[in-house]
C-alpha cells in the first residue's frame, strides 16, 4: 500500500504526502504551488477557466485531454501528467495556440485566456482532427467568454490546431511516456486516518474490502457531480474512495450480441463504442457536458448517483440495459429500470457498488431513437429526455420500450403508452394517439426552473409522434446540425 500520490509536473515527479480528501486540483495549483494562471470561474465544471490537461498513457500512446481543476480531486491525479498555462512555453517562445490567440485577439479582459489555451493545447495534440469550425467549437463548448464573442478564438484555433504538433511536448513525449510507466504500479492508496482518508484500491477485491469496512465513505469515478458537492453544497466528505484505479471498471467489450461497459468508463472512452450501438447514442454523450466533463464523468457514475435528469439513464433503459453490482465477493445483475426506486433512492445495498452495465445491441427488426430537450444546445440538463425502441413486424409494433427522465422523480418506462403502441402500424398514424394520449397517465411532471409541466408533457408527446414519424419514414431524421441518419458509422447529427 502506498501514502502518497505521484505525477509528473514538468518533466518532475511530484509526490505528495499530505492529501486531503476533499482537496482540488484548482486549490493545490493556486494555493500550494502559486501558479495562478489558472483561474477559478464558476466552481462547479461549468465555465473552463480552470482548464488544465492531464496527460496518460493509453493503449501506449501519449493523450491528454481538459479537465476542469475545480471540481477534480487532487488524489485523482496520480499517475498523470499535470500541465498547466504556466508550462506551455519554451525557451521564451509562446507556445503556437499562445501565439495565435495574441496575433488574432483572441483575448481581452483574459480571465478565460489560460482555460482557453489548456482546451486548444489539448485540441493541438489531439490525433486525426480534421480541421472545420464545427470540430473547434465542439471542443471548446465548456469555455466559455464574456467579451470576445468567441471568432477570434475560433480563428486562433483554426490556424494553430490541425497540423502536427511541434512543441516541446512533442519533442520530449518518448521521456513522458517512460516517466509515465515508471509511476504506473499495482499498490493501493490510502492516505489519512481511518476517520479521514483517500483511497484508491487498484483491484475490485481490494474496492470491496475497504467499502465493507467503510460503507460511509463516498465513491468517486470522475467527480464531475461528486466535485460541486464539495464546492457548491459545502457538503464535508470525510472519507474519499475513488474507482480510476480499479483494473476492470474501465473495460469495453463489443460483441455481436451487445456492449459491456465498466463502471468507470469514461464518457469520452465510451463514445465510439455506443456510436455503433446506435448512431444516437454516441451524439447524446456528445452533448452531455463538455470535453472536461466527458474525459472525467463516468456513465457508471450517472446511473449510480440517481439523478431523475440524468441522460443516460432513460437512453439505456430504452436500450433494455442490464446493470451489474457487487457487495463484498457477492456479485448480482438487474434491468436498470429496476435500479430507480424514488428520487434519491436506488436499489443499492449497503456497501453494494455498481461494477458495470450491460447494453444489448438492436436487432435488425428494431428501431431506436433518443432525443434531448434542452435550453442551450451544448453543456445543458436536460429539460426532457426522450428514448424510444420499437420492434417491428412488418409494418406491426410488436413491442415498445419507451423512457423518459425529467417527467418524474426517476427515470422510467412510459407502462401506459407501451402497451398501447403494441400492435399499432407505422403504416397507420391513427394507430398512435392512443399511446401519445397515454403519456397523461404514465407521468406527471413538476414545474422548475427548466421547463414547466405543461411544457415538459407536449414536449414528450412530440417526442414518441417524433420517433413514430422516422420509425415509419413519413419523415427523415431532422437534426440540429442537418445531417441525418446514414448508417451505423455516421453519428455526426444532433439528438
Amino acid at each position: 500500500m502506498r501514502d502518497t500520490i505521484r505525477f509528473l509536473r514538468s518533466g518532475k515527479v511530484i509526490e505528495l504526502a499530505d492529501v486531503g480528501p476533499m482537496d482540488t486540483v484548482l486549490d493545490y495549483l493556486r494555493l500550494t504551488e502559486r501558479a495562478t494562471g489558472t483561474k477559478e470561474g464558476c466552481g462547479e465544471g461549468d465555465c473552463g477557466a480552470c482548464t488544465v490537461a492531464l496527460g496518460r498513457l493509453v493503449a501506449g500512446k501519449l493523450v491528454y485531454q481538459p479537465v476542469n481543476a475545480c471540481i477534480l480531486l487532487l488524489g485523482m491525479i496520480d499517475g498523470a501528467e499535470l500541465v498547466t498555462v504556466e508550462d506551455l512555453s519554451s525557451e521564451g517562445r509562446l507556445h503556437p495556440v499562445q501565439k495565435a490567440m495574441r496575433d488574432l485577439h483572441g483575448s481581452q479582459c483574459g480571465f478565460c485566456t489560460p482555460g482557453f489555451i489548456m482546451s486548444l493545447f489539448t485540441l493541438y495534440h489531439a490525433e486525426g482532427m480534421a480541421r472545420s469550425r464545427k470540430a473547434v467549437t465542439d471542443w471548446l463548448a465548456g469555455n466559455l467568454c464574456r467579451c470576445t464573442g468567441y471568432r477570434p478564438i475560433i480563428d486562433a484555433a483554426l490556424s494553430s490546431c490541425f497540423e502536427a504538433a511541434d512543441d516541446a511536448f512533442a519533442w520530449r513525449a518518448g521521456e513522458t511516456r517512460e516517466a509515465l510507466r515508471r509511476l504506473a504500479d499495482s499498490r493501493d492508496i490510502f492516505i489519512g486516518t481511518p476517520e479521514s482518508f483517500f483511497a484508491a484500491p487498484v483491484t475490485v477485491e481490494g474496492l470491496a474490502a475497504i467499502y465493507g469496512q467503510h460503507p460511509d465513505a463516498t465513491l468517486v469515478a470522475g467527480a464531475t457531480d461528486v466535485g460541486l458537492w464539495i464546492t457548491k453544497s459545502l457538503k464535508s466528505l470525510p472519507k474519499i474512495i475513488h474507482l480510476g484505479r480499479v483494473a476492470g471498471l474501465n473495460r469495453i467489450e463489443e460483441t455481436t450480441a451487445g456492449l459491456f461497459l465498466g463502471a468507470s468508463v469514461t464518457y469520452a472512452t465510451a463514445e465510439a463504442a455506443m456510436g455503433r450501438l446506435a448512431p444516437d447514442l454516441a451524439e447524446l454523450l456528445r452533448r452531455i457536458g463538455s470535453k472536461q466533463v466527458r474525459a472525467s464523468g463516468t456513465i457508471g457514475g450517472n446511473i449510480a448517483n440517481g439523478s431523475p435528469i440524468g441522460d443516460t439513464p432513460p437512453a439505456l433503459i430504452a436500450m433494455g440495459a442490464t446493470l451489474e453490482l457487487q457487495q463484498g465477493d457477492t456479485q448480482r445483475s438487474l434491468p436498470l429500470e429496476e435500479f430507480f426506486l424514488d428520487y434519491g433512492k436506488q436499489d443499492r445495498g449497503t456497501a453494494e457498488f455498481v461494477t458495470g452495465l450491460y447494453i444489448p445491441r438492436p436487432e435488425a427488426n428494431q428501431f431506436y431513437r433518443c432525443y434531448k430537450v434542452s435550453k442551450r444546445f451544448d453543456q445543458d440538463i436536460s429539460a426532457v429526455m426522450g428514448a424510444f425502441r420499437f420492434t417491428v413486424e412488418g409494418a406491426e409494433i410488436t413491442q415498445a420500450r419507451i423512457a423518459f427522465g425529467g417527467m418524474a422523480a426517476t427515470p422510467r418506462r412510459a407502462a401506459g403508452a407501451e402497451a398501447a403502441l403494441t400492435g399499432a402500424s407505422l403504416d397507420d398514424p391513427s394507430t398512435w394517439g392512443p399511446a401519445i394520449r397515454e403519456l397523461s397517465s404514465d407521468y406527471t411532471p413538476i414545474t422548475d426552473m427548466r421547463a414547466s409541466a405543461d411544457y415538459r408533457m407536449e414536449a414528450a408527446r412530440a417526442l414518441l409522434a417524433k420517433a413514430l414519424m422516422e420509425a415509419s419514414g413519413a419523415s427523415e431524421p431532422i437534426r440540429l446540425n442537418g445531417a441525418a441518419h446514414q448508417s451505423g458509422e455516421d453519428h455526426e447529427h444532433a439528438a
